[in-house]
């Protein structure tokens, strides 16, 4: 991977802040298993690609340590980083507030104002929620808006977001940028339901997002459910038309897909005056952005506690929370919401902590979908035995993926199934784990591996015997 101007920038300041590790040369301490070795010959992978860190809980002595201070990109293991962070720095009780002002008079249902909506960064507020939010509104006698729904998004400062820069996939929702007032994601989740007597499947469409027409049918097809989103052959590149030009099998019964909206800077406006008008709710004015009043609010909208929040970020590997989480940090602990902030919080905190073990550390985001972001195992593994000893080890833990049970761990069924909570992180060139290992012995075990290799995917099962002979001791 090239080295950036960021990387070599972040990568420096970190060094000037943690003295500088002793170089590894010569061998190992400890050898690879036979059967990682095995595994990534089996691949086609170096030795070398691989970094891995095995200590028991509570612990300093390591059971495996192989290249553990060897920076290399850690992909979505950087959320760990993020929600250690957050859960040490905020409380696992935290939550997001988004206030709702009413302002102008109000007769008849009829308000001779504008609503205002101050977004904070909640992670979560999703269609349900949101729908919520206005049905209060409606429960507060407001039926008619002759003003604007003004939206204050002040509390982040982001520059302009591509959502096809990372990976050339704009209508992922997981390339969606971040926002204070994030809402659904600024993603759209169309279900198809067949109706084999139409010979049609129904198409729904989750955010409703006004001036937005999508096709209501599409016709049934025969055959098996293999390349089912294919195979509806879908546009989504006009704003304010979605087509489906192919079919959909009868066979794959009822099913979903979330997709990012083409135009995302008009999300907000179109989610909004769609859903209140589905509500039944009248718009005179528009939807625009604006600032807040500074006068309380007529009522606030609270968010899930962070407990909950890391649990969707850690085992689902949701990027586009993990980055409201990680501007969140900036807004509260610097007062500005801003990359550059946010990254100065997280690093603090890593030097504030762990010490000599930050060097070679670059924080880029929250989520790890970068290029240039580095980590050592070394410090991963410090992270999670300062999260077992810490007073929120309960809910870190938790959020992790169970093998074979939940989360990204869920197909990963074997004889650790249930006994493993494991954060995972993948990217083109990136395969990784840590968390925490049970073994036979009753012991248990931190447990870090990543490889960095063209190959890494092929990989994959080089991971899976160093939790296998990690819980075989």
């Amino acid at each position: 991977m090239p080295i950036t101007p960021f990387f070599r920038r972040t990568a420096l300041s970190l060094c000037l802040l943690a003295p500088a590790l002793p170089a590894l040369a010569g061998p190992n301490p400890t050898p690879l298993p036979p059967d990682v070795e095995a595994a990534l010959a089996r691949a086609q992978v170096p030795r070398d690609s691989l970094v891995a860190l095995v200590q028991e809980v509570g612990q300093p002595a390591n059971r495996l340590a192989w290249q553990p201070h060897q920076p290399v990109n850690p992909a979505s293991l950087q959320k760990l980083l993020t929600t250690s962070a957050a859960l040490d720095l905020l409380g696992p009780a935290w939550s997001w507030t988004t206030p709702v002002w009413i302002q102008g008079e109000l007769a008849d249902g009829v308000l001779k104002g504008s609503l205002v909506i101050k977004g904070s960064g909640d992670p979560k507020l999703v269609v349900e929620r949101l729908w919520l939010l206005l049905r209060r509104v409606q429960q507060l006698g407001v039926r008619d808006i002759q003003g604007d729904i003004v939206l204050d998004r002040s509390a982040f400062a982001v520059p302009p977001h591509d959502p096809a820069a990372f990976d050339g996939e704009p209508y992922r929702p997981s390339n969606a940028g971040p926002d204070a007032l994030m809402l659904n994601y600024k993603s759209v989740t169309y279900t198809f339901t067949p109706q084999p007597a139409r010979n049609v499947a129904l198409v729904a469409a989750d955010m409703p997002l006004a001036g937005v027409r999508v096709d209501a049918t599409v016709p049934l097809l025969k055959g098996p459910c293999d390349d089912w989103r294919g195979d509806l052959r879908a546009d989504f590149t006009d704003p304010a038309r979605v087509r489906f030009a192919g079919g959909y099998a009868a066979s794959c019964g009822e099913r979903q897909w979330p997709t990012a909206y083409a135009d995302p800077k008009a999300y907000n406006e179109r989610a909004l005056a769609g859903l209140w008008r589905e509500l039944g709710g009248k718009l005179s004015g528009r939807v625009r952005d604006g600032a807040a009043p500074a006068t309380p609010p007529t009522f606030e909208v609270t968010s899930e506690p962070l407990a909950e929040t890391i649990r969707d970020i850690n085992k689902f590997s949701n990027n586009v929370m993990a980055q409201q989480l990680f501007l969140t940090l900036g807004a509260t602990q610097r007062g500005t919401g801003s990359p550059d902030q946010s990254r100065d919080v997280v690093r603090q905190w890593l030097v504030d902590r762990f010490g000599d073990n930050v060097a070679g550390t670059v924080v880029e985001n929250g989520s790890g979908l970068s290029r240039d972001s580095r980590v050592t195992a070394q410090l991963l593994a410090r992270v999670l035995q300062a999260a077992w000893a810490g007073p929120a080890m309960s809910e870190l833990m938790s959020s992790l993926p169970v093998s074979g049970i939940d989360g990204t761990m869920r197909r990963t069924r074997n004889a650790n199934t249930g006994r493993a909570h494991l954060k995972t992180g993948s990217l083109r060139d990136v395969t990784g784990i840590a968390g925490y290992v049970l073994a036979n012995s009753g012991r248990r075990y931190v447990v870090v591996g990543v490889i960095n290799h063209p190959n890494a995917a092929a990989a994959r099962p080089a991971l899976e015997a160093l939790v296998k002979w990690t819980a075989a001791d």
